[in-house]
């Protein structure tokens, strides 16, 4: 039990009435380079009643294996580097507890609009995303190219979920 105190043991200042937290030193200096450039959520003048919202979470949230699976389908190692970089760790809200958390060993395909991706340079993913159907996929109004046609899905008010040709 000593030699394990000896190995792990990391100090730790009480000097202030704040809150403290047991930290190794390089998460401490994370923790306070974060800090010192970022602003807390709570002086946010925001209301957060979500997190991300994918639209279609069977696809854009993967496991271990389908993102080893994607990542073994790229061609080039640096499409595979690219595409390691768009495939993000994700802690759902279940997964948070009061003092941690419990890794689901799940992943965030990270596309988000205002990114800007383009998804051409991400064929491996892109293979994956359209297994679900290019329907699921789409957000509405935006035109997309199937088989050299122009489509544009319908609005969501519509029950048909059907597509129009744009003319």
């Amino acid at each position: 039990m000593s030699l394990f105190i000896e190995q792990y043991a990391v100090p730790c200042a009480f000097n202030t009435s704040d809150s403290w937290v047991i930290l190794t030193p390089i998460e401490r200096s994370i923790k306070a380079k974060i800090e010192k450039i970022g602003k807390p959520l709570k002086d946010w003048d925001v209301s957060i009643y979500r997190g991300i919202l994918t639209g279609y979470n069977e696809a854009f949230i993967i496991d271990e294996e389908k993102r080893k699976e994607i990542l073994w389908n790229c061609k080039t190692e640096e499409e595979r580097k690219r595409t390691a970089e768009l495939i993000r760790p994700i802690l759902r809200g279940r997964d948070i507890k009061r003092y941690g958390y419990n890794w689901a060993s799940l992943y965030l395909i990270a596309t988000f609009p205002a990114l800007h991706i383009d998804i051409e340079k991400y064929p491996a993913v892109k293979t994956h995303l359209l297994s679900f159907g290019i329907e699921r996929l789409e957000q509405t109004g935006n035109t997309c190219v199937v088989g050299g046609e122009k489509l544009l899905p319908e609005k969501k008010r519509a029950t048909s979920g059907l597509r129009r040709k744009i003319r």
